[in-house]
């Protein structure tokens, strides 16, 4: 919906007494000061901000850092990939691949 939708609803609602015009002016102004809705594509993401954590590592720091990354508790990912490893030994090759290409954080 483009801003001047969204000004012609709230119109909409003062003529109509929904809204006061006071409560029109407010909601007016917040929608002009509003940033620009995100896409939400891939642009809007940061690059390269994957790194593999100092703090929070038992061997490479690589599930410390996808915890920072995500936002998903470290020992959960240090249980997914224990998990992939013994059930498979797929876990070991992203782990390997991590560690090698995803830079230490200063």
């Amino acid at each position: 919906m483009s801003v001047s939708d969204e000004i012609r609803k709230l119109a909409e609602l003062r003529d109509a007494g929904t809204l006061s015009e006071d409560e029109f002016e407010r909601a007016k102004a917040r929608i002009l000061d509003a940033t620009p809705p995100s896409s939400g594509g891939f642009s809007e993401l940061p690059v390269n901000v994957l790194r593999r954590s100092v703090t929070d590592r038992w061997i490479a720091g690589v599930c410390g850092g996808l915890a920072d990354f995500t936002g998903v508790e470290s020992w959960i990912w240090r249980l997914l990939f224990t998990l992939a490893f013994l059930f498979g030994g797929f876990g070991i090759l992203p782990y390997l691949l991590l560690w090698i290409f995803v830079p230490r954080e200063a």
